[in-house]
């Protein structure tokens, strides 16, 4: 395969129109402008390893697959946000900040589980973003 393409990394974000910009904004200022490709999908971690959302959990596999070998990653930063529609999803009862945390902390655990079996070399990065545009990394 010709002209290989190098990235530094794929982002997983959520699809969420409040927060393009902000996540734009965040990767631009980790100097990754035009660096990385893209996969958005809802709730992002959640969307690709909650058993809610079992149906799209290949889609991002074979997604993240092909920029593996198209791009040459090496990196996967996953951002998740505050007040994410799919994590109310998960639950029947209304969510409190504490257990909306609880979600995103619990599918980041999957994914890097899911990460470490099929891509093991691959690092990976996780973040939350909060209502006021602020980014925690969250450590596992």
């Amino acid at each position: 395969m010709k002209n290989i393409i190098k990235y530094k990394a794929m982002v997983l974000s959520c699809m969420d129109p409040r927060f393009q910009k902000p996540v734009h904004d965040y990767l631009k200022k980790q100097k990754l402008s035009g660096k990385y490709s893209s996969f958005t999908i809802a709730g992002a971690a959640i969307g690709v390893a909650h058993p809610k959302f079992k149906k799209w959990h290949s889609v991002f596999l074979d997604n993240l697959s092909t920029s593996i070998k198209l791009h040459k990653i090496k990196k996967l930063i996953v951002i998740n946000h505050m007040d994410c529609a799919a994590a109310k999803m998960t639950k029947k009862k209304p969510l409190q900040n504490i257990d909306e945390i609880d979600i995103h902390k619990s599918c980041f655990r999957k994914l890097n589980k899911i990460m470490k079996k099929k891509f093991p070399y691959l690092k990976m990065e996780f973040n939350i973003f909060f209502l006021n545009k602020k980014i925690k990394k969250v450590k596992l």
